[in-house]
C-alpha cells in the first residue's frame, strides 16, 4: 500500500531554519512528481512547492519563494523541504502528496493530488 510519511517539523523561532523530510513506501517515489501543501488552522489547505520527477523543475508559491526549497532523493525514496527564514505566518502542518498519474507535475492545488501524508506540525513563535 502506497504511504508517504512526513517528519522534521518542530517549534521554532522566527527566523529560523527547519528541513522537512517525506518518504515513500509501497511505491518507488522515483517515478512521480511531488508537492508540499500546508494547512493553518481555520484556513483551506494550499499549495507551498513542488518539484518533478528528477528535480529539473521546481514550482514555488509566492509566499515562500526564496525562503523554502525543495529536493529529492531518488535513491532513498525520500522528498525535502528546507524551510529559512520561517515567519510566524509559517505556521502550519504540511503535507507531502504524489499524484496517480506518474511523471506530470499536477496543478498546484489539493484536488490535482491523490496520495497524502497525516502531515508534520511546524509553528514558529515570534
Amino acid at each position: 500500500q502506497a504511504q508517504l510519511v512526513e517528519s522534521g517539523g518542530g517549534l521554532v523561532q522566527s527566523g529560523g531554519s527547519l528541513r522537512l523530510s517525506c518518504t515513500a513506501s509501497g511505491f518507488t517515489l522515483g517515478y512521480y512528481a511531488i508537492g508540499w501543501f500546508r494547512q493553518a488552522p481555520g484556513k483551506e489547505r494550499e499549495f507551498v512547492a513542488a518539484i518533478s520527477v528528477r528535480g529539473g523543475t521546481t514550482k514555488y508559491a509566492d509566499s515562500v519563494k526564496g525562503r523554502f526549497i525543495i529536493s529529492r532523493d531518488n535513491d532513498k525514496n525520500t522528498l525535502y523541504l528546507q524551510l529559512n527564514s520561517l515567519k510566524p505566518n509559517d505556521t502550519a502542518v504540511y503535507y507531502c502528496a504524489a499524484p496517480r498519474q506518474a511523471y506530470i507535475i499536477p496543478e498546484p492545488v489539493p484536488s490535482a493530488y491523490d496520495f497524502w501524508g497525516h502531515g508534520t506540525q511546524v509553528t514558529v513563535s515570534s
